[in-house]
């Protein structure tokens, strides 16, 4: 759909209409439906896409069933499971300049993000998973009687994905690295705003010889074709990604055929500083936690909790340095903070800005759009919240965060617990028992400490509470994708 040749349309990279990618072949929609996906930066068309419905994830259905049930993939050796995902990571970084500038494009995130962390990233988590695929084992058990007893560690089967449009191409990767490697075939759809690099992902999954019918890629709307994937038979187990309440409803609609589901959902994060911690660090710390990516974060930091003695000095030293904050065009190097990823978005986090001036909250920068064109907001920065707030209890999902003292550990504690989310958390502080006894009271599927967005393939993620169900990542990430077989052999 892409090439990296000299663009006849202005675009740094031509783009084609996207296709559904279906049993190894790019087709249309059965409806002939297609839908329109927009460049956030300059609220223009990028291209037009196949819109999948129920007819087309019943063909993607059918081919993984034939994948997993009887093609080539069902008795593939583990060990050349991990050949085709390293040498479908290794595709992605032949093309990651392409790649990146296409996730820029279809995302509004800056390029500078997209070729340092999202396209690195995609690679890393398909090595990692490659390397996984040949020591997924049971184990032996000293049953009581004359037996040979076993487990083995057996893949679902058909695996529907349904992925966010904030890392849009890294968490297909999150989902499909580890789903391969123990041997599940995949009907994922994309995110109806950024379906453009998942279709790239197709035609290089095509490249690297993966089996008829193992992947399936189907942009659509979540309404009509993540629901037809939720809701069908021969779907065996279903992971999402995005927000808690599409969460709840897939929740409920995998309830009819009672489908192992895995949930990364929202969240509200705390991120703790304390008087003790390095304070030049710790604003870094919370840029990253806020800013990063426009705020389309799941475990952003959008709660700031700073100690009474510090807060005004920190704020003022944090508002600062968001005014610095360079946002504009993304395909810029030195962007730092791009569009959000769509008019509605957009519109929601203005909302939520002015219902925090109307609140009463005081804004100690930003709070207005950006640019006259585009989906771009300021980094904003609220001051003299309160914890009942709407912008202090609701996720924003954009570049505003909200700043709130506190007096001690035990407050900070309990305050940073007082919500329905768990996804992920922070603590600044030089004294490393303060660190341990917070990262340890704190309910939250991560804690960093000193850092922010730290992440890695090897080490899982996932929420508390509303943020989720299962972790992705890590050697956790294969427990979301196996089913365990107990296999008992009578010697007498």
């Amino acid at each position: 759909m892409t090439t990296a040749a000299a663009s006849t349309t202005g675009l740094p990279i031509d783009i084609k209409p996207g296709k559904l990618f279906i049993a190894d072949k790019f087709v249309d929609a059965r409806s002939g439906k297609t839908f329109d996906t927009i460049n956030p930066a300059t609220e223009e068309v990028l291209t037009s896409v196949a819109e999948a419905d129920k007819a087309d994830v019943d063909l993607a259905v059918a081919a993984a069933r034939k994948a997993v049930d009887e093609g080539p993939w069902a008795t593939m050796d583990a060990r050349e499971r991990g050949r085709l995902l390293y040498k479908l990571a290794a595709l992605v970084d032949a093309n990651r300049d392409e790649i990146a500038t296409l996730e820029t494009l279809d995302n509004g995130k800056p390029i500078f993000e997209t070729s340092n962390v999202d396209v690195p990233q995609v690679i890393d988590v398909l090595e990692y998973y490659a390397g996984w695929a040949d020591k997924i084992h049971g184990d032996t058990v000293p049953a009581s009687g004359n037996f040979f007893t076993y487990t083995r560690r057996e893949p679902h089967g058909v695996c529907g994905q349904i992925i966010p449009w904030n890392f849009p191409l890294l968490m297909a990767a999150w989902k499909l690295g580890p789903a391969l490697a123990c041997g599940n075939a995949v009907v994922l759809k994309p995110a109806e705003q950024t379906p453009l690099t998942a279709i790239r992902l197709a035609e290089l999954v095509r490249e690297a010889g993966f089996p008829t019918g193992v992947v399936n890629i189907l942009p659509g709307y979540g309404p009509t074709a993540g629901s037809a994937i939720v809701n069908h038979p021969h779907v065996d187990k279903v992971a999402f990604t995005g927000s808690t309440e599409v969460g709840r409803q897939i929740q409920r609609e995998s309830a009819g055929t009672l489908k192992s589901v895995s949930l990364e959902l929202g969240g509200k994060s705390p991120n703790i500083v304390f008087a003790d911690a390095d304070l030049d660090a710790a604003v870094q710390g919370a840029m990253a936690g806020i800013f990063f990516n426009q705020g389309e974060v799941c475990c952003a930091g959008s709660r700031l909790f700073v100690e009474e003695s510090i807060h005004d000095e920190f704020v003022s030293a944090l508002a600062d340095h968001a005014k610095q904050v360079r946002v504009g065009d993304p395909l810029d190097a030195d962007t730092r903070m791009g569009a959000q990823v769509s008019e509605e978005q957009f519109t929601k986090i203005l909302g939520y800005i002015d219902a925090g001036k109307k609140s009463g909250a005081k804004i100690a920068t930003g709070g207005e759009r950006a640019l006259d064109k585009g989906y771009f907001v300021q980094p904003t920065v609220f001051e003299g919240v309160k914890d009942d707030m709407t912008i202090a209890r609701e996720e924003i999902f954009g570049p505003v965060v909200a700043a709130l003292p506190f007096k001690d550990l035990e407050e900070a504690v309990a305050r940073g617990n007082d919500t329905n989310y768990g996804l992920a958390a922070a603590v600044w502080t030089n004294d490393i028992k303060k660190a341990h006894r917070v990262a340890h009271a704190l309910k939250a599927g991560t804690v960093w400490v000193n850092t922010y967005n730290s992440f890695d393939a090897a080490v899982p993620f996932g929420g508390y509470k509303e943020s989720g169900i299962g972790r992705e990542l890590g050697k956790h990430a294969l427990d979301l994708y196996t089913q365990t077989k107990a296999v008992w052999v009578a010697l007498d």
